[in-house]
């Protein structure tokens, strides 16, 4: 049930302790979950909707329970939580799509919310301009705030043409006018489901600013952590590990660790504590007949009690094990696998890349990054012999052994069971040498034996993704191309993944917009620009700065990849007087532009500009080309630092 209510209520059910504190272990319901503002009655700020015990069950399966928590005016919530673990739905009860199986949802009256879900539909012969006119129809304005709002809300998500037909968008461009959809009706409370997908990485960072200068309140589902780090202020995570079945924690994604850290650490403390008395509590019931005489009946129970309370801890720590990944590699020896020479490939006329030169050794974990349409997945097909250049060669090791993760699932059979879709013939699969029981392989990707015959169409897309993981990991490779593996899969799961490409001896071609995942696993990136021109960074963080910075006349020409200077320091060239001056005087150049940079973002903040889009563009076109400035005076700084 969605209510409307005048301000908000409180109800036993829904309420939860202030603060922190993870000593009292005698009782996991004194174990604190976290801080919710609607519970304590101490926030001044308005509450938006209340969520008061509520639970959702799809079959037998429960997706959470007696779920309580508050967001309030301001809020900037990402949720997170494993694959399964009814994100999408409890956004879907918050927006009243989706009614609770127990419980209740307050909201407050007359409050505007909008949704941005996973997949939205568009008249693919509607131009972009008519599709967020009939979104702002929906919602009672008058006639010019009506167009104002069409209006800002066109140029604040930049469209370059307005009359565009929507058939012709790339899923990038989808994705921002469905944003623009919600955005138009200027509401208070916006729920996003999976936000960034689809989006190349500059649509995720304008995503980024507009959010993090954001008058109204949000909900986000997401597993881009540098997205949570950098645009919340509160995370909660649903997961049955917590005996509250969440956690929620006030603060961005990295505080959020923090306090997850010492929740888990004390359920662990919780599960030993309670074995320790519970083996006390048995050993004094076994003792002889005579002492068994003058046994309390109330301690007899209190002991049975307690071994309750053990396997229900220890229950909830069993379900932190993540999956088990671990690509098998072919164990080659070459010293070149892959070896590009002035490569190039046009598409329609246009050229892609041209004069790309690169070679993949055992050990190089390669990022492509570049806008949607500027070649990455094109650089991929190429590289696996599924495409023929226009220009170039590539010599490619005898024998070799390349491996594709593909991002738009082609290589499922919709129609198969989980189970046929791991084990394809009989009962067993072969991973490293070893037989293993589908059951048991199965579990390594969290899947359980009743899932087994289920078709895998009625899997969340988090779950599909590890399918395609799992028939990887059978695959002995010499490289392995992932096209955007983050889609869809939980944290818990990148994070092993991440590790798992880390430890990986061949070679990796990576194309995601997980610029966290780019910056850990990646050992050269390589920015495509879609238009001829190719160029090599270090990481994603100097690729990133240097897009920002340089104009198609600074750019130069593509590096070899395999090309490092490795001459001895006094072989490079010394700074000059002036030189050496110029570095000296940077580092208060660089204070004042860091000022000036939050001085705008402030002044962003405020709720007078905040809700002036004219304002607020300008603003933000004035922090856009400070922050270029700079990420100059950064790049300018480490090359003379490099060179002194």
């Amino acid at each position: 049930m969605v209510a409307d209510c005048d301000g908000p209520k409180k109800s036993d059910a829904s309420l939860l302790e202030h603060s922190y504190d993870f000593s009292a272990l005698r009782n996991p319901k004194s174990i604190i979950i976290g801080y919710d503002p609607w519970t304590t009655g101490e926030s001044s700020l308005a509450i938006l909707v209340s969520c008061q015990s509520i639970g959702k069950a799809y079959s037998s399966r429960p997706l959470f329970r007696d779920i309580s928590f508050g967001i309030e005016e301001r809020e900037q919530i990402g949720l997170i939580g494993p694959n399964g673990s009814g994100k999408s739905t409890l956004l879907k009860i918050l927006a009243g799509l989706v009614e609770p199986d127990d419980g209740a949802v307050v909201s407050r009256k007359r409050l505007r919310v909008a949704v941005l879900s996973q997949n939205e539909a568009f008249s693919t012969e509607s131009t972009v301009e008519q599709i967020v006119r009939d979104a702002a129809t929906e919602v009672q304005f008058e006639n010019h705030e009506r167009e104002a709002s069409i209006d800002s809300t066109l140029a604040a998500v930049g469209f370059p043409d307005r009359q565009a037909i929507a058939g012709s968008l790339s899923g990038g461009w989808r994705k921002r006018l469905a944003i623009a959809c919600a955005l138009v009706r200027r509401p208070e409370l916006l729920l996003l489901d999976e936000p960034t997908n689809h989006l190349d990485l500059e649509g995720v960072i304008w995503l980024e600013a507009l959010l993090k200068a954001a008058s109204f309140s949000f909900l986000l589902v997401s597993h881009d952590r540098a997205f949570l780090e950098a645009v919340t202020n509160r995370i909660v995570e649903l997961n049955p590990v917590y005996p509250q079945g969440f956690l929620s924690v006030k603060g961005n994604y990295s505080q959020f660790l923090e306090a997850k850290e010492g929740q888990v650490e004390a359920q662990v403390n919780l599960q030993q504590a309670l074995a320790s008395k519970v083996r006390r509590e048995i050993a004094w019931l076994q003792r002889g007949a005579r002492a068994r005489q003058t046994k309390a009946r109330g301690r007899i129970q209190e002991a049975g009690k307690l071994i309750d309370q053990l396997a229900e801890v220890k229950q909830r720590n069993s379900l932190t094990s993540p999956i088990e990944i671990g690509f098998d590699a072919s164990g080659r020896k070459t010293k070149e696998l892959l070896s590009a020479k002035a490569i190039g490939k046009s598409i329609g006329g246009r050229l892609l890349f041209g004069d790309l030169s690169f070679v993949l050794s055992p050990g190089i974990k390669l990022g492509v990054v570049g806008r949607n349409g500027s070649g990455k997945t094109t650089l991929l097909k190429v590289i696996a012999d599924q495409l023929v250049l226009d220009s170039g060669s590539v010599k490619r090791a005898d024998s070799l052994k390349i491996v594709w993760f593909d991002q738009d699932r082609q290589q499922l059979d919709q129609a198969k069971s989980l189970k046929e879709s791991l084990c394809p013939s009989g009962d067993t699969v072969t991973y490293r040498g070893r037989n293993l029981h589908v059951t048991s392989w199965a579990k390594r990707f969290l899947f359980r034996p009743d899932q087994l015959n289920m078709p895998i169409s009625y899997l969340s897309g988090g779950e599909q993704a590890r399918i395609l993981i799992a028939n990887l990991m059978l695959k002995s490779a010499d490289i392995l191309i992932l096209d955007e593996p983050t889609n869809d899969l939980d944290i818990p799961s990148l994070e092993v993944l991440e590790e798992s490409l880390e430890d990986f001896p061949g070679a990796v071609v990576l194309v995601t917009h997980d610029r966290l995942m780019l910056d850990l696993v990646s050992t050269h990136v390589l920015a495509l620009h879609g238009d001829g021109r190719a160029e090599f960074f270090s990481n994603y963080e100097q690729c990133e700065r240097a897009l920002a910075n340089l104009t198609p006349a600074e750019l130069s020409k593509p590096q070899r990849l395999e090309k490092q200077d490795n001459r001895p320091a006094k072989d490079k060239a010394k700074l000059s007087t002036a030189q050496t001056r110029e570095l000296a005087a940077m580092p208060d150049k660089i204070e004042k532009l860091e000022s000036a940079i939050k001085a705008l973002q402030d002044d962003m903040n405020k709720p007078n500009i905040a809700t002036n889009y004219a304002k607020l563009e300008e603003l933000m076109q004035q922090q856009q080309a400070t922050q270029r400035e700079l990420d100059q005076l950064f790049s300018r700084w480490e090359e003379l630092e490099s060179r002194r």
